[in-house]
C-alpha cells in the first residue's frame, strides 16, 4: 500500500462529502492508502480545520484519524529544513523522509524546490497526479 503525506490544504480541499477532492477522503477511509503524520502535522491539521469548518468538524476528523489504522505516527529525528521559503512547509517534508513515504501531496508551490534537490528525494505530486496513483475515475 502507497504511503503518503497530505499536505493540510490538500486534506482541508478534500473533508467536505460536497468537495469535488472529497474523493480523497472517502480513498483514505476505504485504507487505500496509509497517511504518514507527525504530532505537528496532527496540530496544524486540527487548527486548520477549525478555524475554517468548525471545531465539531475538526474534533469528529481528529478521531477517525485516531481510530485509523492506516494512519502512521512518524518520529521525526531530523531536521532537513529543505523548504527555505516556507520553513513551516518543512514538517511534511521531514515526515515524508522519515516515514520513507512514496511522495507528499500538495497544490502549494514552495514545496517545487523539493525537485531540484537530490538528496533526499522527495517527490511531490498534486491532487490530479494522486488521483491517478489510486485510479480513480
Amino acid at each position: 500500500m502507497v504511503r503518503v503525506v497530505l499536505d493540510t490544504n490538500v486534506l482541508l480541499v478534500s473533508i467536505s462529502p460536497k468537495a469535488p477532492n472529497h474523493w480523497i477522503i472517502r480513498h483514505f477511509l476505504n485504507e487505500d492508502f496509509i497517511l504518514c503524520v507527525t504530532t505537528d502535522i496532527l496540530l496544524e491539521y486540527e487548527e486548520v480545520i477549525t478555524l475554517h469548518m468548525g471545531a465539531l468538524t475538526a474534533t469528529n476528523f481528529m478521531e477517525a484519524l485516531e481510530n485509523a489504522p492506516h494512519v502512521e505516527l512518524i518520529t521525526r529525528y531530523f531536521k532537513w529544513g529543505l523548504i527555505e521559503a516556507d520553513p513551516d512547509d518543512n514538517k511534511f517534508v521531514d515526515c515524508a523522509i522519515a516515514g520513507n513515504a512514496r511522495f507528499i501531496v500538495s497544490e502549494d508551490r514552495h514545496f517545487r524546490v523539493l525537485k531540484q534537490v537530490e538528496y533526499p528525494k522527495v517527490e511531490v505530486i498534486g491532487i490530479e497526479e494522486f488521483r491517478k496513483e489510486l485510479k480513480v475515475n
